[in-house]
């Protein structure tokens, strides 16, 4: 058996990298514009009266800090494979998400709370008005605006922390809609739909909350890849020339990236290196065509399958069947003829195919006995199986 691994172009650390550069554009565009609003809803809040613009605001300082995890996680996890990080550093941008998505729980914290400090205390509500109701609205269309730019660049790029930062920026957009409708609901006499609303919202940032910290964690914990995917997998694998049957098939996730190592058992078990891998680089080239997350495919060849065959890990390796071989052949005719000796491992046994120079053409006789007097000591060894020999 012998193991192949192949691997795709490899990143680049530098500053410019095309992933991080897009990431690096799409926050800052996001840090300006949350630093814009969140200044506006609290002076505004201020000025129009308005205790939940003003938690928005706060709110939308809180982006701020997310939008430094991105720029700070996509910069250094775009970064070349090391010695010391072979894999790469895409988990750093998972890990950045999972804190993306902790950010959200406090988001929701705050709400939740302030939510209830208003309806314990009724007192503390204030009465704002259309300048309140207007920043609330400007604030909606500004952060959707956001969130669908961020998305779009997410998708492109293959970032989950971009697309964490995006539901960063939904968030901050449906709690201006709690704005919205706490100011309508108190212009309208119905001082308590604020806190009602707040509530519900709050529980819906928290699902988004749970699902970003949920599925950093499960790819930390190198959970594998869909269910859909791994059969698209299989499929693609079970279609190349050569191949019949594989097992062993692992995934897991490296930031956007996806990497794959199996098992595959050849149709022939006596097939050259060369021909061996050729297959398994077919595979690889396929999976990182066909599959857009794919990045890094590992193929170990079975020449037979290792889970029903008698194993082959105690027998020895070239060296000493050779000199095994030798000693069996001393004084043998026409062993010293011999220009080749394969080794094949199958089902726990050292099989011998033996090529001798051929300067019997028309003498089978003496092929014969040739084949005979080699292949009847090399069979005393214990573990060898068949001996074919076989004359140039």
């Amino acid at each position: 058996m012998s193991d192949i691994p192949s691997s795709s172009a490899t990143r680049s650390n530098r500053g410019d990298h095309p992933r991080y550069s897009v990431a690096r554009r799409v926050t800052v565009v996001g840090a300006v514009v949350n630093l814009l609003l969140a200044v506006a809803k609290v002076v505004t809040g201020f000025v129009g009266q308005s205790q939940a613009l003003i938690a928005d605001g706060i709110h939308s300082f809180s982006d701020l800090i997310s939008d430094a995890v991105v720029l700070v996680a996509s910069k250094h996890g775009s970064r070349e494979p090391d010695p010391e990080h072979p894999y790469g550093h895409g988990r750093i941008e998972t890990l950045a998400t999972v804190v993306v998505g902790l950010l959200l729980f406090g988001v929701t914290t705050g709400i939740l709370y302030d939510a209830a400090t208003r309806l314990m205390e009724p007192e503390r509500l204030l009465q704002p008005g259309l300048l309140a109701l207007g920043a609330a609205v400007f604030s909606v269309l500004a952060k959707e605006a956001l969130t669908q730019y961020t998305l779009a660049a997410a998708k492109r790029i293959r970032s989950s922390l971009l697309r964490a930062n995006a539901w960063h920026h939904r968030s901050d957009a449906i709690s201006s809609v709690v704005v919205i409708i706490g100011v309508a609901g108190s212009m309208a006499g119905l001082p308590y739909l604020d806190a009602v609303a707040a509530v519900f919202v709050a529980l819906m940032i928290a699902k988004i909350a749970w699902d970003l910290s949920w599925g950093g964690i499960r790819e930390l914990i190198d959970t594998g890849l869909d269910d859909e995917t791994v059969e698209h997998i299989r499929s693609i694998i079970m279609s190349v020339e050569g191949v019949e049957a594989l097992h062993m098939l692992r995934s897991r996730r490296m930031g956007a990236d996806a990497l794959v190592d199996v098992h595959i058992l050849l149709k022939d078990p006596l097939i050259s290196v060369s021909e061996g891998h050729q297959i398994s680089e077919t595979i690889r080239v396929r999976l990182v065509r066909e599959l857009e997350d794919v990045e890094d495919v590992t193929v170990h060849i079975d020449p037979e399958d290792d889970e029903i065959h008698a194993p082959c890990a105690g027998l020895p390796l070239r060296g000493q069947v050779l000199e095994a071989l030798h000693q069996q052949w001393e004084g043998v005719s026409g062993a010293d003829a011999i220009e080749r000796i394969t080794l094949h491992y199958l089902n726990g046994r050292v099989h011998l195919e033996l090529l001798i120079a051929d300067d019997l053409t028309h003498n089978s006789e003496k092929r014969d006995a040739i084949k005979k007097a080699i292949a009847g000591p090399a069979e005393q060894i214990d573990y060898v199986g068949s001996v074919t020999v076989k004359f140039s």
